[in-house]
């Protein structure tokens, strides 16, 4: 039976180390075995006792009210991200052991919602980084991971799964030339897996893919010790296209509210700007690829020579 007492204690452990008493407030106390709070300080300034806060980052957190969370939080100066997974480790404990979400399927509507969108790539996912959904900009934006995806002739069909971004970021070959900034890339890829696990510690796939991730790259789980997380709404991201070269595309992503668990991005760029003649580029490129049923059957080669 999973058991979330590991994860809060990592947690706030790791939030804990990276507070100086200087910039808690506190003196520094003489020579300290850690750079980070003791937590007898955390304890102080969140006004519990230390043998209660001592309980709290052992994993016992089943009943804890909102009000000590909050001041836990401000204690280790959580930011939003970091505050909202502490909450959800908290409910996640109360809630005992769930069956996982059933797989998501994408409603008629929202593809027809991604279609309407001619000028921007737009994709649909899901928390483990699943592309469910795509227009057709997104798709060819996406094009090396939905490749990936969906394999050729040397891989069996039953090995096909959705294209997910995570799996291509870190174990496929051509993960780090589509992310050119692959570093700060992998690090918010991994911030929100990790976000995830602690919204829905029980999902069998995601604990499934963090495995595989985990056993195959040792960037991932070094990535995965740091217990960073991080809420993705909006920002600046490049790729490296094969056909179009660098995309520096603004992106604004949201949860869709009637489909718990997806999230919508869209990708725009600024008019007469080197990133929106990439994207008119892109669409002409991605209309070659309306010539096929299947993704994999396509010529990915530059639309120009």
């Amino acid at each position: 039976m999973h058991n979330n007492r590991d994860e809060i204690r990592d947690f706030l452990a790791s939030r804990r180390a990276k507070i100086t008493p200087q910039q808690a407030g506190l003196a520094p106390g003489g020579r300290r075995r850690v750079p980070g709070l003791r937590r007898e300080e955390v304890a102080v300034l969140a006004g519990v006792s230390t043998d209660w806060y001592t309980r709290l980052e052992k994993g016992h957190i089943t009943g804890v009210s909102d009000d000590v969370l909050n001041a836990v939080a401000r204690a280790l100066q959580l930011d939003d991200a970091e505050r909202a997974h502490l909450f959800d480790l908290a409910r996640a404990a109360g809630a005992g052991h769930r069956p996982r979400r059933p797989a998501h399927k994408i409603r008629p509507g929202l593809q027809r919602m991604l279609d309407a969108m001619t000028d921007a790539p737009a994709i649909i996912r899901n928390g483990r980084m699943d592309i469910l959904a795509a227009n057709r900009l997104g798709r060819a934006m996406y094009w090396p991971v939905f490749q990936t995806a969906h394999p050729g002739t040397g891989q069996s069909p039953a090995r096909s799964r959705p294209a997910n971004i995570a799996r291509f970021q870190f174990l496929d070959p051509a993960g780090p030339g589509f992310f050119p900034d692959w570093d700060t890339s992998a690090d918010v890829t991994v911030a929100l897996l990790r976000t995830e696990a602690g919204r829905d510690p029980y999902n069998k796939d995601l604990t499934d893919l963090i495995g595989e991730l985990s056993t195959r790259s040792a960037d991932f789980r070094t990535r995965w010790a740091q217990h960073n997380v991080r809420l993705h709404h909006a920002g600046t991201k490049t790729f490296h296209h094969s056909a179009v070269g660098d995309l520096t595309l603004d992106y604004e992503s949201m949860d869709l509210q009637a489909d718990p668990g997806l999230n919508l991005t869209v990708y725009t760029a600024a008019p007469d700007t080197p990133a929106h003649d990439a994207l008119r580029l892109l669409a002409s490129w991605a209309a070659t690829l309306d010539q096929a049923d299947q993704p994999q059957d396509v010529d990915a080669g530059p639309p120009h020579s």
